[in-house]
């Protein structure tokens, strides 16, 4: 997908799958939320979409604001990224049409300079890039399966699901476990190496051949 959205949207693969970003989230995102020296991205602002094709800045989604780690792939890409389109900034309501007006520069903007808009992203850059893939059109193909990825990328690696779901902005862990339990490694074998390991290490505590019970003199 990276290779065959226009230049100004790749970013969008980099974030989404390699932050864990929601789609409304990479929209918002602002060169000002990066701490490449520290590694790390604040996620607190979204551009919200409304009913009347409205937009607005406002928190993410459940008032959940979170720090999540950069990985050095990702901070060089948006490095990159940020030098070839400088950020513009972009003013919009916080919270809803008719609020108090807030202006931010934002990483990724329209070609008018404009914050990015979902209807015209998703139908008019995503879609098409999906055909050019063949990847089939569907909703599990949507952008959001970007953030599927960095989910099963982290579980598959060890991370625990209570780190996952902070990385998420999940309000609760339960409901990450819930939706990605599928995606975690099987653990009988991780299991197996864990015993097999740890009793590599030393000697062996014999087991009494009578009386079912450990030889006291061990």
């Amino acid at each position: 997908m990276a290779d065959v959205l226009p230049d100004r949207y790749r970013i969008v693969v980099v974030l989404g799958a390699g932050l864990g970003l929601r789609q409304g989230e990479i929209f918002g995102l602002s060169p000002h939320d990066v701490d490449f020296l520290r590694g790390s991205v604040a996620v607190g602002r979204q551009v919200r979409l409304f009913q009347d094709g409205k937009q607005a800045f406002s928190f993410p989604k459940a008032r959940k604001t979170r720090e999540v780690p950069l990985p050095a792939v990702v901070r060089d890409e948006l490095a990159r990224y940020v030098a070839a389109y400088p950020a513009r900034s972009v003013t919009l309501p916080w919270g809803e049409p008719g609020d108090e007006e807030a202006t931010v520069p934002l990483v990724l903007t329209s070609r008018e300079s404009k914050a990015v808009a979902r209807p015209y992203f998703n139908s008019g850059i995503w879609r098409p890039a999906l055909q050019r893939c063949g990847i089939e059109r569907s909703r599990q193909n949507g952008c959001h399966a970007l953030r599927h990825h960095d989910a099963s990328v982290l579980l598959d690696a060890g991370e625990s699901i209570k780190a996952v779901s902070e990385y998420l902005g999940h309000s609760d862990p339960g409901f990450t476990l819930r939706l990605y339990s599928y995606l975690m490694p099987s653990s009988h074998e991780r299991s197996r190496q864990a015993i097999d390991a740890a009793w590599r290490s030393g000697p062996m505590m014999p087991i009494a051949e009578s009386g079912g019970g450990m030889d006291r003199s061990s």
